[in-house]
């Protein structure tokens, strides 16, 4: 803030500053006083001017430029402001407040109603006028010839169904929809079961899910045939959705291909060339050809059950279920690679989304992939040990994965005291570490060892996993390891999953800690179970933070955290906007904020600790609670307030999300207002009334709108 601290000594004439020298400088330590209050006000001065406009102005401004022209502010904004800028941004989009006065002179235009929810939820959207798909009779003119007579035909309007019309019939009751229907009384901003199409209503279509993108890739080969794959590295069935196109303009109608909505058979089909090739939706390599497969040689089919034979040359794809055929006597021979795009709720797990991180200063990169010094992640853990042998590298190192590939070898890191490791994945990447059956006389888990330190060694080693997906085994750590950070990984629960997305090894742990004294730092991140043994008497407990993660034992009646034999464990739970999925059984929850436990939670200590608007099930034993659930609703109302999921199955596109049929006190139960459990950031409460708000101020007089959540 301050620019320079001798600004004004130096405007002093020169035998001031001498004789301000001999005497110790106290003239300067004062003037440097003086101008640093200057330039706070200086800085004051000029923030003042910029926050004039909205574009520069800062968080707290933003209210009030916007109720200079009109602009309402969602209740609870002036508390979210002082307490949760993310919330405060969802209370009031600057870019909403910036646009207020254009919109108005726009309202009722279905292409303004989209561009709100772009704008006020983050929502693509397809608003649709239902007037039109009512089915009409058409007048039949008995006065009146010529152009009055054409005019009054609508041709295209309330037609009866052409049932050889496919394209049309696989669009039917979606927000692509153009088929007549007869009216519907129900109103379409119903909160209970919604209609809509009458004269007067209009319907808002928004997607929640997110397009993730997988890039190059790598295919899984079913076992039993050489020629059969699935675009997702783990065998599931997955489900593609549309890369989507950006509008042309601000008046502009939303397409299909414009937002990120599920590819059909029929669709893909009939628009192969739209959908098919690099940078698109999908494209298919095999082997080490550099170029794709070409369109010509692709067939969409149904893959059910993989009874679908392709003939010699051609390539199955369906997209529905995620899967590829080749010919039995054309399959690939070194592999096959994709790039697809699947749906998600949130950044969370591993994924090839933006991630903030930062390179330790004096730690030595080293990189993993194609075209890079290493192409095993062994061999580049190797290099840094021998560069610590002949003094060319340090204690700290970074092993970057720079592709999305898939890494199959026995990972074992043995650190040292001071050592600082992090394995990680590079921008815009997912690499995969497949775990597979090495040795048949102990673990094939990824081991992370750690020996005991001696008088005068340095301090405990720290490890980070960042962006990895960990597949076929689980992690181990052991040794007295000083914290152990698992940011944006997945962890797969279960070990690896079938093609329903069943959990292959469901009673398998994902993270054990076994003899260890490491510091557990899970964040945004996706894991099954954590198993913890030790000395029980002879140390203290671990410290395990989760925030805003999932922890899946694949089942309420399975234990997420605990000992061998579900005894309880040696450790005490930090756990912040967190799904857990399965039992707690440990020495003590010293926090649980806003999150969702749908096992029962046990803990040995129920003295310290305390749990804060969460979701505790009935008969669990816990510190005390505060503001939780069911306890404010009483036994009657327990079943009514327990949380439902779209899914519980990773794998799925709506792993881990509260289904539109939970209760209120669970969508709406945070702190704050929000969800609880692991999308509680996402602020989706908070988002649909902002854009409900915006809707019924900008629609027509007299005019039915409602949200209709096509994901």
């Amino acid at each position: 803030m301050s620019r320079d601290p001798d600004g004004l000594l130096e405007l002093l004439p020169q035998w001031l500053r001498i004789r301000d020298s001999e005497a110790g400088e106290p003239l300067r330590a004062l003037l440097a006083v003086i101008a640093e209050q200057a330039d706070l006000v200086r800085t004051g001065t000029e923030q003042s001017y910029e926050d004039w406009f909205i574009e520069t102005a800062q968080d707290w401004a933003v209210p009030y430029l916007g109720d200079l022209v009109g602009y309402r502010t969602l209740p609870g904004y002036e508390e979210a402001l002082t307490t949760d800028r993310a919330l405060a941004a969802r209370l009031a989009p600057r870019r909403d407040v910036a646009d207020t006065v254009a919109d108005r002179r726009r309202k009722g235009t279905l292409a303004l109603l989209e561009e709100l929810s772009a704008k006020v939820a983050d929502w693509p959207a397809r608003a649709v006028e239902f007037s039109r798909l009512l089915a009409t009779h058409q007048p039949v003119a008995l006065y009146g010839t010529g152009q009055d007579a054409a005019n009054a035909r609508r041709l295209t309007r309330g037609r009866t169904v052409d049932v050889r019309d496919g394209s049309a019939l696989d669009l039917l009751d979606g927000p692509f929809d153009e088929l007549a229907h007869t009216a519907d009384v129900r109103r379409a901003a119903s909160p209970r079961r919604q209609g809509g199409r009458t004269p007067d209503g209009i319907g808002l279509f928004v997607w929640r899910l997110k397009p993730y993108a997988i890039s190059r890739g790598p295919a899984y080969c079913i076992d039993r045939a050489r020629n059969l794959y699935t675009f997702s590295i783990l065998g599931n069935d997955s489900p593609l959705v549309t890369r989507p196109v950006p509008e042309p303009s601000a008046a502009h109608i939303a397409t299909i291909d414009n937002v990120p909505a599920r590819i059909s058979r029929r669709r893909l089909n009939d628009r192969i060339g739209d959908y098919y090739g690099p940078g698109k939706s999908l494209a298919i390599w095999r082997d080490d050809d550099p170029h794709p497969i070409p369109p010509a040689d692709l067939v969409v089919a149904d893959l059910t059950d993989w009874t679908y034979r392709p003939r010699r040359g051609q390539v199955a794809v369906d997209p529905v279920l995620g899967r590829i055929a080749f010919g039995s006597r054309t399959a690939p021979r070194r592999g096959v690679r994709v790039t697809h795009h699947y749906a998600f709720s949130d950044d969370m797990g591993s994924g090839e989304y933006l991630r903030d991180r930062t390179t330790p200063r004096g730690a030595t990169v080293y990189r993993v992939g194609p075209g890079q010094a290493h192409d095993r992640i062994t061999g580049a853990y190797e290099r840094w040990r021998a560069d610590q042998a002949s003094g060319d590298a340090g204690g700290e190192a970074v092993i970057e994965i720079t592709h999305s590939g898939a890494y199959q070898e026995q990972l074992d890191f043995d650190l040292e005291p001071g050592d600082r490791l992090e394995v990680r994945a590079a921008e815009g990447t997912r690499p995969v570490i497949r775990l597979l059956d090495w040795y048949s006389n102990r673990p094939d888990a990824l081991n992370i060892r750690a020996r005991e330190a001696c008088e005068g060694d340095g301090p405990a080693p720290r490890i980070t996993l960042d962006g990895l997906l960990i597949t076929g085994r689980g992690v181990n750590v052991t040794g007295p390891v000083g914290s152990v950070v698992i940011r944006h990984c997945t962890l797969v629960p279960g070990w690896s999953l079938e093609h329903h997305c069943e959990p292959h090894s469901p009673e398998e742990p994902s993270l054990v800690l076994d003899c260890t004294t490491a510091c557990v730092q899970i964040e945004r991140s996706i894991l099954g179970t954590i198993l913890v043994t030790g000395d029980e008497v002879g140390t203290d407990p671990l410290a395990i933070h989760i925030a805003d993660s999932i922890l899946d034992a694949t089942g309420d009646d399975r234990e997420a955290l605990s000992a061998p034999d579900c005894r309880h464990a040696h450790a005490v739970l930090h756990a912040h906007r967190t799904t857990v999925i399965g039992e707690i059984h440990t020495h003590a929850v010293e926090i649980a904020e806003d999150c969702v436990f749908t096992g029962t939670v046990r803990t040995a200590r129920r003295g310290t600790g305390c749990m804060r608007f969460s979701y505790v099930p009935p008969g669990s034993r816990t510190p005390r609670r505060y503001h939780c659930q069911p306890d404010l609703v009483g036994p009657d109302d327990a079943d009514r307030v327990r949380p439902v999921f779209a899914s519980v199955r990773y794998g799925t596109p709506d792993y881990g999300r509260l289904a539109r049929s939970a209760a209120p006190e669970i969508t709406r139960g945070a702190q704050d207002g929000s969800e609880l459990g692991a999308f509680h950031d996402l602020f989706q409460p908070q988002r649909e009334d902002n854009l409900r708000a915006r809707l019924d101020e900008y629609t027509p007089a007299g005019s039915d709108a409602g949200i209709f959540y096509v994901s």
